[in-house]
């Protein structure tokens, strides 16, 4: 398997099985050198065995990986000093302290930092004498974080790191993301905040049932689905409704004072704008416009319920079918 060289990882048709489970059933995905990379999904969906052979953990059933040009299973040991893990569980010796467990892992890690900065980036400098059984979850989180980004290797694997993490400290780590990607380093990422994966990734997948749904750019994985328009309408308003682009849909409320007009559009400026001049000209007073783009949340949610996938004219249409977020509020 030939990577090119700007590929930090590279995984092709990668199968795994517990017994007759399939974790993880032909899983194609690549990170580019200095990029984020989050890796997403539903529970189940294959997330951490796929993080667990792509370090190396597990040999694969099938398929093919690359880490910074190696095998990581077979070559473990020469990818040791150019690689830094965080896994959801840490195996922290209890009766050591905080720079005592630093220290330890500099001459394992091989790698070369300074423990007072790497302490400093996490918010522990206070905590250097405390043991490690009388931190708290968190504090042993953002340990792991300090000991997995220690001297900054060329690929950190985080794995849902802001777990059990206060709002200020996962703050603070996606400030050290942003400071690595700056430094060239690449990372990759399982998380269950959307947000958090909205805010850091370059590029992403979503995985479900041990597959791969969606990858690609924000931007390309957002255009495989439509932003959404939703107004009130009044009772006389109904008939004769726009010509859009997109598919609209009028329920009745609950309350059976007015009407819900729902637009799932590809062309969110272009959907309004239409929806817009028709009210206008017809002096229809449209109650609660919201107008939004596609969210990650929402492509989440449709692949869970299996709606989810990159249309084929997806990426080659980004620049037509994408559009900046907009967020339009009306009484």
């Amino acid at each position: 398997m030939s990577t090119p060289p700007e590929l930090a990882v590279d995984v092709s048709g990668l199968c795994y099985s517990y017994g007759t489970y399939k974790a993880v059933e032909d899983v194609s995905l690549q990170a580019t050198r200095g990029e984020v990379f989050a890796l997403l999904g539903t529970n189940g969906a294959g997330k951490t065995t796929s993080l667990e052979l792509i370090q190396g953990y597990r040999r694969p059933d099938a398929g093919e990986i690359r880490v910074l040009g190696l095998d990581p299973f077979r070559q473990r040991r020469a990818l040791r000093r150019r690689t830094g893990f965080m896994l959801q569980e840490a195996g922290f010796l209890p009766e050591m302290t905080v720079r005592e467990m630093i220290v330890l892992w500099s001459s394992i890690s091989g790698r070369q930092d300074d423990p007072d900065s790497a302490m400093a980036r996490v918010d522990l400098s206070h905590r250097a004498h405390v043991r490690l059984d009388k931190l708290s979850g968190g504090e042993k989180r953002r340990l792991d974080i300090a000991l997995s980004v220690w001297g900054s290797p060329e690929l950190v694997v985080l794995d849902e790191p802001t777990t059990g993490l206060d709002p200020e400290s996962r703050r603070r780590l996606w400030g050290l993301v942003d400071e690595l990607r700056a430094k060239g380093t690449t990372i990759m990422l399982t998380t269950h905040y959307l947000e958090e994966a909205e805010a850091l990734a370059d590029r992403l997948a979503i995985m479900h049932e041990g597959r791969v749904a969606v990858a690609g750019t924000k931007r390309d994985v957002l255009a495989s689905y439509p932003a959404t328009i939703t107004a009130g309408l009044p009772e006389d308003a109904v008939g004769g409704l726009p010509d859009v682009s997109g598919a609209l849909s009028v329920q009745r409320r609950p309350d059976g004072a007015e009407h819900l007009l729902r637009i799932e559009t590809p062309v969110l400026q272009a959907d309004l704008t239409t929806l817009l001049t028709w009210a206008d000209n017809r002096g229809v007073a449209l109650t609660d416009l919201h107008a939004q783009a596609a969210t990650l949340e929402n492509l989440f949610h449709a692949i869970r319920v299996g709606a989810g996938r990159l249309d084929e004219s997806g990426p080659a249409n980004a620049e037509e079918t994408t559009h900046a977020k907009e967020d339009v509020t009306t009484s």
